[in-house]
């Protein structure tokens, strides 16, 4: 069953790779325009930015990072729409359920954020539709082969009490997954270790939604402010990021692999994704949240 998988995940990577070889020049050219103005600058500025995407893209073309290093999100089953009403641009991306977008292990660089110092922060503008369980916003997280590091979830139907290390009904909350093991928490039969917000995510209206982990805990934050929830956010953590090697998790945005298939769809807009490796501070999320203008949520698309 690995064998097969194993494949998959290759041919996958081919593909990937033979588009990255097209739009590699396009992606070093991006990375090197001025600083981008307006909005975006107030994620541009922070220290510590790996990657961030704008979504401003055609359907049918990689999104190519507006900061940081220069990487490419390849379309996943089939073109992926642009709509307009971005927050970083007049555009975003609408991902429906069963489509994601994915760099493949070799070219994730320094989205690959591991060891037991390690932190991270990823944050998305995202604009939710699908009322499903377990929707991966984006991370570095596969379930199949044991080789999960960190992945910013939303709509578990269970949130892990960190006190009594169990899980207990939840809905419509973000999360944080953690994983310094890579496998399911030791004793449990998945990973159980997630930080998960109090508040209940809207359908239809953007927000922005945070992870942070600094290698002490857990946290999740809804339009820039920590979701506190007793016992469950914060989430303590000390365990470190998994280390995948050279095969581990692919970066993916909007599904994972688990299951030994692609599941965990997203379904929804998003306008705008950061990742850093470090934690950022409440009053930089706040920051992102407050300084950027979200667009108008009124209307289905």
């Amino acid at each position: 069953m690995f064998k097969m998988l194993n494949a998959n995940v290759l041919r996958s990577a081919v593909l990937a790779t033979t588009t990255m070889v097209s739009c590699f020049a396009g992606a070093v050219a991006r990375a090197e325009e001025p600083a981008a103005k307006g909005p975006a600058t107030e994620v541009t500025k922070l220290d510590g930015l790996v990657a961030f995407w704008d979504f401003q893209e055609p359907a049918g073309q990689p999104r190519i990072t507006r900061a940081g290093e220069p990487l490419a999100l390849q379309e996943m089953k089939g073109p992926i729409a642009r709509v307009d009403g971005g927050v970083f641009g007049p555009h975003a991306a609408r991902i429906r359920s069963g489509q994601w977008f994915m760099i493949p292990r070799p070219q994730i660089g320094g989205l690959d954020i591991h060891g037991p110092e390690a932190q991270v922060t990823v944050v998305a503008w995202i604009r939710r539709d699908g009322k499903q369980h377990w929707q991966a916003i984006a991370g570095a997280w596969d379930e199949t082969r044991r080789k999960r590091q960190y992945c910013l979830f939303l709509n578990a139907p269970r949130g892990t009490k960190a006190d009594e290390m169990k899980r207990y009904p939840l809905k419509n909350r973000i999360h944080g997954h953690v994983s310094g093991v890579g496998g399911p928490t030791p004793g449990e039969r998945y990973c159980i270790t997630y930080s998960s917000g109090a508040t209940e995510i809207s359908l239809k209206e953007w927000h922005c939604l945070a992870m942070t982990y600094d290698g002490q805990q857990s946290c999740v934050y809804v339009d820039g402010r920590l979701d506190a929830r007793s016992q469950y956010n914060p989430f303590p953590y000390t365990n470190g990021l998994f280390d995948g090697g050279s095969d581990g998790a692919a970066f993916t945005v909007g599904a994972v692999h688990r299951s030994e298939e692609w599941g965990n769809f997203f379904d929804g807009e998003i306008g705008g994704l950061a990742v850093f490796r470090r934690a950022l501070s409440e009053r930089e999320l706040l920051s992102l949240a407050n300084q950027i203008p979200l667009p108008d949520a009124s209307g289905d698309r």
